[in-house]
């Protein structure tokens, strides 16, 4: 009920959204349903942010991941690993990544990721051509396309004012450069 009224869905609106009759969102409501199955079960903790089978039997809790500090979507700046808390998500998009950072810079504007904002990252080392990535460059991290070239890699701003930075495999090497995660999404942090 309570995510009905925050959300302003009407119970059709819930039942469409679900793939399930009218009736089987209201008899959820009124609780003479206590069990959800399936992935019908995936489906509604998908909408709410929760796990419905803990919420069903109270002991739910929503998804988060971390903030685990700041990127750089600039140059010469270091990361910032302060932890910041937690961002609440689908249970898709938990499933999906690993850690939010928040974005300081506009080196990445063009792409949409923009100085305040948060991206929303998957640990890996490895990325495919021009993904955006998190770049760890020594002890300096930013946020990059990242454009595998002939001799090295081209980490590219998406800002006509920001210089792109070409790195060759010594370079790569010798500074370090690793990749460090690849960003699934940007938001706007409503905080």
């Amino acid at each position: 009920s309570n995510y009905k009224i925050s959300s302003g869905m009407s119970n059709y609106d819930i039942a469409n959204a679900l793939d399930v009759s009218y009736m089987t969102v209201t008899r959820w409501l009124n609780g003479t349903v206590d069990h959800v199955q399936g992935e019908t079960a995936k489906k509604l903790s998908n909408l709410m942010g929760y796990d419905i089978q803990s919420l069903l039997n109270n002991s739910a809790q929503p998804f988060v991941k971390p903030i685990l500090g700041y990127a750089k979507a600039g140059y010469n700046m270091f990361l910032d690993t302060n932890y910041l808390g937690e961002q609440q998500l689908t249970y898709t998009d938990y499933c999906k990544g690993d850690y939010f950072l928040k974005v300081r810079g506009n080196s990445m504007v063009d792409a949409g990721i923009c100085d305040g904002g948060m991206v929303y990252v998957k640990k890996c080392n490895q990325v495919d051509n021009n993904q955006i990535a998190i770049v760890r460059i020594g002890d300096e991290v930013t946020i990059k396309r990242y454009i595998k070239r002939r001799g090295g890699i081209l980490l590219k701003a998406e800002n006509i004012n920001i210089e792109d930075r070409f790195y060759t495999k010594d370079e790569i090497k010798s500074l370090p450069i690793e990749i460090i995660g690849k960003v699934l999404y940007y938001m706007i942090d409503l905080k």
